[in-house]
Parts: structure tokens; C-alpha cells; sequence
């Protein structure tokens, strides 16, 4: 299946994306314009030095770049870890991309502005290129300073896919216009629930729940994780893989 994208088969077989979001409770966000392979962390043209730091650290990291391919002046690094409402971000510029090796990520200081990181790493999946670059560049003309193009945030089979900062909310199955509207609708407080995928920082049971939720739901209501068809879920990896659904338990008695 050359032609095989796995967005629009997502689409098509009606894919829940509920609690889909990237689990990891920190975050470090590093600066790295050009290129990015497969494994973008050691493919792209950070020094060997960075790169080889950058693999060996215990926290997820993601790779960043602007949309119209300008860098500098400096290396712009965010580091984020989850809170009860979302992430504590912390930023600073380098001046030299070297010194990332000695920096103390507790001693950042706070970034409250938004960032929206929208997965654009073609080697890895050619629907994360082909639909998030114009998101990017969309989402740039209002936000110039908050976004990014970023590597591989999970699930690109449900591109395009943004991880918004600080509030964690991942959204997906966005397109251009699509993206500024849920991007406004976050300045304000909100969560665009058409395109949410759920709360990055926590399991995924933890999402489901809260966006079940945030639709009406009864906060008493428990969620719970059950297996979901196997399913390609990439462009680029032709492996059926397992897919995860939830399901809401009704805690009390339906009246009637």
C-alpha cells in the first residue's frame, strides 16, 4: 500500500482519540533547526557531544524548530514538568548549544506564555510533514514566538497533532484553520473538545476521564482501559499494532 496514509484510516474507521496524549511527566524541549532523521534525537545537526547528552537523559525529550527554517540568535531550551493543571515550563537561550551539557533545568526561569508544538518529522511519518507543516505555519502568523515544529509526540496517525503548553491538552485530527480556532479557544481558558486528545503528564485512563468529563459526564463515573483493535498505525511501519479504548462505567443508577 504505497499510498497508504494512516491518518485518513484513522479517520475513515473512526478512531477514538480520547486519552491518547503523551504520558510523560517531564519534558525537555531543545532548539535543533534543519533536518531531523527517523530517530531525530541522534539524527540532526546538534553536536555529537549534545546529542550524545540528549539520548542519555532520564526525560523525554523533543527537538524544535520554526516553521520558516530561522534560527538564533542563541539555542532555545524549555524544560516542563507536569503539575495538577497542566506543566510548570521553564525556558532560556544559550548562547551556545554546548552549554546544555551543565545546565541546571531547576534553576530556569518561568515561561508562561503559550507554546504550540505541532509534530511535523517527516522521516518518522509522512502524515506528521504533509499535515502538520501547514498547521505550523498557519499557527506562526498569529503566534510567531510561540511555535514550533517538534519531533515525534506519539499517535501520528492522528495528524495533525499539537502538544499546547502549559496546559498539556494535545489536540489531533487538526488542519490549518481548524488549529487556530482550538488554539484560541485555549488563550481562553477552554478546552476545544472536537479536537482534544486529552492532558499530557498523566496515564491515559486519567484523560479519558477528564475529558469524559469535560463533555458531561459524572465525575463519580469510572473509566476504564480496554484492548482495541489491532490496527497499522503508521505511514512509515506497516506492523499491526494493539490499540487501546476506554469505557465509561456508570457508578450510579441510571434513573428510569
Amino acid at each position: 500500500m504505497p499510498d497508504f496514509r494512516c491518518s485518513i484510516a484513522s479517520l475513515v474507521d473512526d478512531e477514538p482519540m480520547g486519552g491518547t496524549a503523551p504520558t510523560d511527566p517531564e519534558l525537555l524541549l531543545v532548539e535543533s533547526p534543519g533536518p531531523w532523521g527517523r530517530d531525530a534525537i541522534s539524527d540532526n545537526r546538534l553536536p555529537e557531544a549534545v546529542r550524545d547528552h540528549l539520548g542519555s537523559v532520564d526525560l523525554k525529550v523533543f527537538l524544535l524548530r520554526r516553521p520558516d527554517g530561522s534560527s538564533g540568535p542563541g539555542t532555545h531550551v524549555f524544560h516542563a514538568r507536569a503539575t495538577a493543571t497542566g506543566y510548570d515550563v521553564r525556558a532560556t537561550v544559550l548562547d551556545r548549544v554546548e552549554d546544555l551539557l551543565d545546565l541546571d533545568l531547576a534553576a530556569l526561569p518561568s515561561y508562561d506564555d503559550p507554546l504550540w508544538l505541532v509534530c511535523t518529522n517527516g522521516k518518522r511519518d509522512r502524515c506528521c510533514a504533509e499535515i502538520g507543516r501547514p498547521i505550523a505555519g498557519r499557527l506562526a502568523q498569529t503566534w510567531p514566538d510561540g511555535t514550533w515544529e517538534t519531533t515525534h509526540l506519539g499517535g501520528h496517525r492522528f495528524s495533525g497533532t499539537l502538544l499546547a503548553l502549559p496546559t498539556g491538552i494535545t489536540l489531533g485530527r487538526l488542519d490549518p484553520d481548524a488549529a487556530v480556532e482550538a488554539c484560541t479557544a485555549l488563550t481562553r481558558g477552554e478546552v476545544p473538545l472536537p479536537w482534544t486528545r486529552g492532558r499530557a503528564g498523566r496515564p491515559a485512563v486519567q484523560q479519558a476521564h477528564e475529558l469524559h468529563v469535560l463533555a458531561g459526564g459524572d465525575l463519580a463515573d469510572e473509566v476504564v482501559a480496554v484492548p482495541g483493535p489491532g490496527r497499522r498505525q503508521s505511514c512509515g511501519d506497516d506492523k499491526v499494532k494493539a490499540t487501546t479504548r476506554f469505557e465509561v462505567r456508570a457508578t450510579r443508577p441510571v434513573e428510569g
